[in-house]
């Protein structure tokens, strides 16, 4: 159920699209692509993507008087190539799927095939164990009305695991010949300016696989809704109870011979509050601090950064290779140390109990008063049922 090869091109393209508060025109110059697919080990095929298209451009006009925009974007990148590859992806089984679908598109006839349903649904899964694709531009350029910004290539990659009950997702973003309109910057700025950045972040033992299959067992389309009101939150406190992670891969930003290196990763260990580990090494970092110096003599937001810059240098590790390296760890209990040293401790448990009166004899939480007598000792009206002030 799916094609050994196939090949495509274009001489160009125009594309016009139109909405209430933009506008875009869309051109390109000739393409081709071919896509080619094997039988896969584990069942599905797998399959690699290659495009190419010649001079990309768009012209976004945007016009939004509501939040007082009206400007136009112009987008251009004289190549851009598409890469992408999968594997294990269940052609087969999704055919089937789409097939049952078109005879069963009546609403009445699709509840009575429900089991049969259920059943094609579970044998696409895992729908495909990997996929992943880039978009890379060369020469990629963006000019408003406050300057051009550039890069001599720019890659965007995306990739993701299947259904899987340890799953996998990852993005990145790759940078090099980084310009940006100086302008918008003061000129002490410059040692700082990335001219190339790698960014990549994602998650991991994320748990698709269980909600998936609970929510196929689960669902009937012959109530309404189809899943119990509660359903939900049982699989939000699945999908915790698995520990998914928020994942920071190794990335870089970097300007001569400066470059900030992170990685990291955070969990919820108990819910809402994250455990992280961060670990950021410099290399240049006297660089930037003679930049906040130079800074500081004209800016005062600076001026008053420039000692804590300072400071943050007495926390660094110095590696074998020169670099300064922070290792940062947060807790949930609102700890911070960085290289081991404690920064800050734990936060304060608050005691709801504080500054709460005793007295079994007036309850003034709720403004009741539970004395049997009906006037105060001292003669005076007592205030009957009214609110009364505690400490």
């Amino acid at each position: 159920m799916a094609f050994v090869s196939a090949t495509g091109s274009m001489d160009a393209m125009t594309m016009k699209t139109r909405e209430p508060k933009q506008e875009a025109d869309v051109s390109a110059g000739a393409g081709t692509a071919t896509l080619n697919s094997t039988k896969s080990a584990n069942g599905g095929i797998d399959f690699t993507v290659a495009e190419k298209i010649l001079n990309f451009a768009e012209v976004l006009k945007i016009n939004d008087p509501e939040r007082g925009l009206n400007f136009p974007v112009t987008l251009n990148a004289p190549e851009l190539s598409v890469h992408a590859n999968g594997k294990g992806v269940r052609t087969k089984p999704l055919m089937d799927l789409l097939a049952f679908a078109v005879a069963n598109e009546d609403e009445a006839k699709l509840k009575v095939n429900q089991a049969e349903l259920k059943s094609r649904l579970l044998a696409a899964l895992p729908v495909w164990e990997r996929i992943d694709g880039t978009y890379a531009f060369k020469d990629f350029a963006i000019e408003s009305p406050v300057g051009k910004w550039g890069a001599k290539q720019l890659d965007l990659a995306s990739g993701m695991d299947g259904v899987s009950q340890n799953g996998k997702i990852n993005y990145g973003i790759k940078a090099s010949g980084l310009t940006i309109p100086r302008q918008l910057l003061p000129a002490w700025t410059g040692p700082l300016v990335p001219t190339d950045i790698d960014l990549n972040f994602g998650g991991a033992n994320i748990d698709l696989d269980t909600m998936a299959k609970k929510a196929i067992e689960a669902f009937d389309l012959n109530k309404n809704p189809p899943l119990p009101g509660e359903f939900g939150k049982a699989l939000v406190a699945d999908f915790k109870a698995k520990k998914p992670k928020v994942i920071l891969g190794h990335s870089t930003v970097k300007n001569g011979d400066v470059e900030v290196a992170m990685e990291g990763e955070m969990t919820f260990p108990g819910g809402e509050k994250p455990d992280a580990t961060v670990t950021v090494a410099v290399a240049g970092y006297d660089r930037i601090v003679d930049a906040l110096k130079e800074g500081a003599k004209s800016d005062e937001p600076m001026a008053q950064a420039f000692p804590f810059a300072l400071a943050v240098k007495g926390f660094g590790k110095t590696l074998p290779d020169g670099r300064l390296e922070w290792v940062i760890n947060t807790k949930a209990d609102g700890s911070v140390s960085v290289n081991g040293a404690m920064l800050k401790g734990p936060d304060e448990v608050q005691d709801d109990s504080a500054g709460q009166d005793d007295n079994s004899g007036d309850d003034g939480a709720n403004g009741t008063d539970n004395s049997t007598g009906g006037e105060d000792s001292d003669g005076g009206d007592n205030g009957g049922a009214g609110p009364k002030l505690q400490p």
